[in-house]
């Protein structure tokens, strides 16, 4: 078999496991127990205790921090592991190793060799292992392998019953805390700081990003009450001082150990200041600063951070006009990404094509997106999760007004219907001021990254 049909069976066997995947549980349906991942690990020898991890949760800001630590580690000469989720593009995005996701030949290597436990698990339990704990399950095994020095998690829901809580992390980190997923974990802020406390350890650092009074007071209490040490951003490390820069933002960040100035970083908002300022600290905390190790050497952390990235988060996919991806899917979400936006680019017209989940807050979501927004044009993603376009059209038409509102049922037709409109709303759109965001989920960004980078 030459090369080119390898590869060619390598992508259909990659597909076939995509499949084999995809008629699991979905990540939207959860049962809180961890009695299946359990097991699962206990079959495949417990991959996850043999190497340390950070836990990474909350509402907003979960990847991007992850990403950040990651290449702090790496910086550091770690071979790391990282899973966070969901995916943008592909599957395999959810297990990295040394800060890219594995081989499509290494996914289904590692599928194929967790596939019997699971099955054996599947045949034991009430209800078969879901998509998340299949890959989470993936990730611990390939991670272990690898091996890595580190593992870098994120939690994919909540906290105390998600699937990755089967790890003892030294570091819990914990982004801003803000209403998502009310369904599954509460309808009140504090509801939602319990189940995200689940991941605090005795003997652990918990870093906690700036919270709303009622989650801090939470995740405080939860913390003595499990015997672990707080760090929280504004008191013991935080942002200092934040800039606007070519292609990003200029930042100045108080670690748990020392300040660390001159920080270049590529991303734009200052949600992203804090998610770097939360990263130092944490990875600080992994090596022990504060408690008798040493501090990062700032050059270390200025050449980790110059170069991190996090696809799909104001995103800038193209110019003339100004094409951004953005992944946000709560309220919380979209307001950091008005605000990044009013701040950071200066378009003349701005259209949005908003494809959000019906299980969502998607009038929060118009709502903080509408200030920046001059035209909206309302579609839908692929998955079954999809809100309706007609549902969509009829709760921006109130938000926005309807002379703003255009509906496409096709993320590719609205793209192309957002351009058009972009482009006709100033007299010379090769000026710049012309822009399209294309946001509402995760599964939006993704497919539309897909669309326009092919």
């Amino acid at each position: 078999m030459n090369a080119r049909q390898q590869d060619i069976e390598t992508e259909a066997e990659y597909r076939r496991v995509e499949g084999e995947l995809s008629q699991r549980w979905p990540e939207s349906k959860i049962e809180p127990t961890r009695d299946r991942i359990l097991a699962l690990m206990d079959l495949l020898g417990s991959p996850q205790r043999s190497y340390p991890s950070i836990h990474i949760t909350g509402t907003n800001g979960k990847t991007s921090t992850a990403r950040m630590i990651d290449a702090l580690l790496r910086a550091l000469n770690l071979r790391t592991g990282r899973t966070t989720s969901p995916h943008l593009e592909e599957t395999r995005e959810r297990i990295c190793l040394d800060g890219e996701p594995i081989s499509r030949q290494r996914f289904v290597e590692v599928y194929r060799d967790v596939q019997p436990y699971a099955a054996l698990v599947d045949e034991s339990q009430p209800f078969p292992l879901s998509f998340f704990e299949m890959v989470t399950g993936m990730a611990y095994a390939a991670f272990a392998d690898a091996p890595v020095d580190a593992a870098v998690v994120e939690v994919g829901i909540g906290g105390t019953w998600d699937s990755t809580n089967v790890i003892d992390g030294q570091v819990a980190v914990v982004t801003p805390i803000s209403l998502d997923h009310t369904h599954l974990l509460g309808d009140t802020v504090e509801d939602i700081a319990w189940e995200k406390a689940g991941i605090f350890r005795s003997g652990a650092l918990a870093v906690l990003a700036q919270q709303p009074l009622e989650a801090a007071r939470v995740l405080l209490r939860a913390a003595a009450e499990t015997g672990a040490t707080v760090a929280r951003e504004g008191i013991e490390f935080g942002v200092m001082d934040r800039q606007l820069a070519v292609g990003g933002q200029q930042v100045v960040v108080k670690g748990l150990s020392r300040e660390y100035g001159g920080i270049h970083l590529p991303l734009y908002g200052a949600h992203q200041a804090h998610n770097a300022a939360c990263a130092i600290a944490a990875v600080e905390a992994f090596l022990g600063a504060g408690q008798g190790g040493a501090s990062l050497e700032p050059d270390l952390v200025r050449e980790a951070l110059a170069v991190v990235r996090s696809p799909g988060r104001l995103e800038v996919v193209r110019r003339s006009p100004t094409i951004i991806l953005d992944a946000a899917h709560n309220p919380g979400g979209a307001r950091a990404s008005a605000d990044a936006i009013a701040e950071e680019f200066a378009f003349d017209h701005l259209v949005g094509v908003i494809a959000p989940m019906r299980d969502k807050d998607v009038r929060g979501m118009l709502e903080a997106l509408e200030p920046v927004l001059d035209e909206v044009v309302v579609s839908r993603n692929s998955t079954t999760r999809a809100m309706p376009v007609a549902e969509l059209a009829a709760v921006a038409e109130e938000v926005f007004g309807p002379e703003r509102v255009s509906v496409a049922e096709r993320l590719d037709d609205a793209i192309e219907r957002a351009v058009a409109l972009a482009e006709a709303g100033v007299a010379d759109a090769s000026l710049g001021g012309t822009g399209v965001l294309i946001t509402g989920s995760v599964v939006t960004a993704g497919e539309a990254g897909t669309l326009l980078r092919r």
